[in-house]
């Protein structure tokens, strides 16, 4: 390892004093302008972990759905997924560690893991379109390059789209090609075959109008607008040529506030859709004929996805266990949908997708989704198998069919990680080939109202939770007051969890009435 290069480069990328950040469910996230040492240590960081497992490892530049002003970086491990926990820790102690500490962590990080120093490393890097994003990702390719690491910087990319392109290198290309353009290619065709059967439509149910945020989504569905079929409508907005990203509008405006985005103009049942910042969310909405908000979020996707997939191995005979991962978050009238209705098993994380991601695995078929809209659906290698054979092999017409189905639902799904677009094309074959409006499948079930909202605090750490965040530890007490206050109000709950990210502590309601749960949450607040 050549100390001297990675201390001279590190000089030029020097830590603010007083600075400490953690490594959290979604990368590291603060003001763009404390991040520049960050970026370099996550280059060095990057090119340990490509050595250890002798794969390529993503480094993504993004902040997602926070303000413009903000930045970030993640780290993508082999195929595709977060990076490991014990990871997370080594980013961390890297990140506050002092000048005069970075050898002896590096070093110590290659005992403890017996990295190999003389393994190749590769880098695949990606940024969002944060005026901060480029020179925050050079910082990340002088981390790279001082450890002697090779690099293929892919400049603007979807945040899931390097997830993809980072799963692909690491599988030798069985997943897909590694590029932009194989990825518009893989989906786009899975997506025009899984349609083939939809019966056609008039212009309104083919067309959707997209809010990219102001963010890459934007500039990438534009440029894979060609490859898709004529019968899927898009219209882009917030583009991000006039206004900020993720400002106004954008997947979590449109979920905390619960009305439509700055930008986009609805009329009554004209379905809509919103990515965030950096396209791995996604949530639908639309206003009815009264004017009412109507939102579609993450609970409403999982269940139209879980319900379309339990039909199609209905259809083909075969006993694949399929199970729903969900959230503290999710709204308890899905879980009961799901449950009672579909008799689908639903299982419940902590929040943060690499929980819910890690459950899915455990499952043939995993379906997962936050309420906020990120999510995905994952195969088991064996699942995928089974479904490709009976495609191909399957005598039964209809039997076989339904396999192919479920093939290009496959292909269709970027399992790395929750894609917007991907997640948004999934949505609309589903809803063209079952031939449901956007109101229809808003009735299959009705959400509870609910509320949340966030509470500044000094030390976040204050509040322990236990049984997936749903019942609060520490401080002694809490948690019996909470108790006290839900048994006022029929199909009511309420929890408070501390922020992954920055001293807030999250709290969330539900009840029978909007009222009701109004009561509960701002109450909640004030006895954290």
């Amino acid at each position: 390892m050549d100390f001297e290069k990675v201390a001279k480069y590190s000089a030029l990328h020097p830590k603010p004093a007083g600075l400490t950040l953690q490594y959290g469910t979604a990368g590291f996230r603060s003001k763009a302008e404390h991040l520049d040492h960050i970026m370099y240590r996550m280059g060095l960081l990057a090119v340990l972990r490509s050595k250890k497992t002798k794969s390529t490892i993503g480094v993504m530049v993004t902040a997602s759905h926070n303000p413009e002003e903000d930045n970030g970086v993640k780290l993508v491990d082999p195929l595709g997924e977060m990076l490991i926990s014990a990871w997370e820790e080594y980013a961390t102690c890297l990140t506050n560690a002092e000048e005069q500490e970075i050898q002896n962590i590096l070093t110590e990080i290659c005992q403890k893991e017996a990295v190999n120093l003389h393994q190749d490393a590769s880098i695949f890097i990606g940024r969002d379109t944060r005026p901060s994003s480029e020179k925050l990702s050079q910082s990340v390719i002088d981390g790279v390059s001082s450890l002697g690491g090779q690099y293929h910087d892919y400049g603007l990319v979807t945040t899931p789209q390097l997830h993809y392109m980072v799963c692909c290198q690491n599988t030798q290309e069985h997943y897909g090609k590694a590029t932009v353009e194989g990825y518009y290619q893989k989906l786009s065709k899975a997506f025009g075959e899984l349609t083939k059967q939809a019966s056609s439509c008039g212009d309104d149910q083919r067309s959707l109008k997209i809010d990219c945020a102001n963010g890459i989504g934007a500039l990438k569905l534009k440029e894979m607008e060609r490859y898709l079929p004529k019968k899927l409508l898009i219209h882009v907005y917030n583009d991000g040529i006039k206004e900020k990203l993720n400002h106004l509008c954008g997947a979590d405006f449109v979920k905390v506030y619960q009305k439509p985005p700055l930008g986009l103009e609805i009329k009554p049942n004209e379905r809509c859709c919103s990515f965030d910042g950096d396209a791995d969310r996604i949530v639908y909405y639309y206003n009815d004929t009264a004017g009412h908000f109507h939102l579609l979020d993450g609970d409403k996707i999982a269940t139209l996805i879980s319900t379309f997939i339990k039909e199609l191995l209905t259809k083909i005979g075969k006993t694949l266990e399929m199970a729903v991962v969900q959230t503290a978050y999710a709204n308890g009238s899905s879980t009961r949908y799901l449950e009672e209705t579909m008799k689908v098993p639903v299982h419940c994380t902590k929040t943060g997708v690499k929980h819910l991601h890690h459950k899915a695995q455990e499952f043939d078929i995993g379906v997962y989704f936050e309420a906020n809209g990120h999510g995905t659906v994952l195969f088991s290698k064996a699942a995928e198998e089974k479904i490709r054979q009976l495609a191909k092999e399957e005598k039964d017409n209809q039997k076989r069919e339904a396999a192919k189905m479920l093939e290009n639902i496959i292909d269709l799904i970027n399992q790395t990680v929750g894609d917007a677009i991907s997640d948004m094309l999934v949505i609309e074959a589903i809803l063209a080939l079952k031939g449901l409006t956007v109101q229809q499948w808003d009735a299959i079930y009705e959400d509870l109202p609910n509320r949340q909202l966030k509470v500044k605090v000094a030390d976040r750490r204050v509040i322990d939770t236990t049984a997936a965040e749903t019942r609060a530890v520490t401080p002694p007490g809490l948690q019996e007051k909470i108790d006290e206050l839900v048994k006022k109000y029929r199909l009511s709950r309420a929890f408070v969890r501390p922020s992954g990210t920055e001293d807030v502590v999250r709290v969330y309601a539900e009840a029978d009435t909007q009222v009701s749960a109004e009561t509960i949450c701002p109450y909640s607040s004030c006895i954290v």
